[in-house]
């Protein structure tokens, strides 16, 4: 179970990648306005500066998820596992806040907050079978 967890939070970091391109790199581009739904270059333009921020969240989030998965893998298990349960734990809450938030945006949350939720549970009861 705890190597499920790890491949789950992985992936979930990989979405999180390609999200900060999405925000920081490629805002006003036509996948980034079609995924957001930021309409037009010119209505996405006065968002991009937010937007590039809040990519690198995004972009430290899944940083943080494949520290630990490094460190869990050279054998720093505590240290690992910490770090891949606050970065995908965060992941989920900032899912959860979206859901909350903005209900019509509940498609997007779930993309970026199942995979990370599924590989928290498997990595705690991966651990905890240990």
């Amino acid at each position: 179970m705890v190597v499920i967890g790890l491949i789950l939070a992985c992936l979930a970091g990989l979405v999180h990648v390609f999200i900060f391109y999405l925000e920081s790199i490629a805002w006003t581009s036509a996948l980034a306005r079609k995924t957001f739904g930021t309409g037009t270059v010119e209505e996405a333009t006065p968002t991009k500066e937010l937007a590039f921020n809040q990519g690198f969240y995004n972009l430290f989030l899944a940083i943080m998820v494949f520290s630990g998965i490094i460190l869990y893998a050279t054998g720093h298990t505590t240290a690992g596992a910490a770090l891949v349960f606050a970065g995908a734990g965060s992941m989920v809450v900032a899912s959860a806040v979206l859901i909350i938030s903005s209900p019509d945006k509940a498609a997007a949350a779930l993309k970026q907050g199942v995979l990370p939720l599924i590989g928290v549970i498997a990595l705690a009861v991966g651990l905890a079978l240990r």
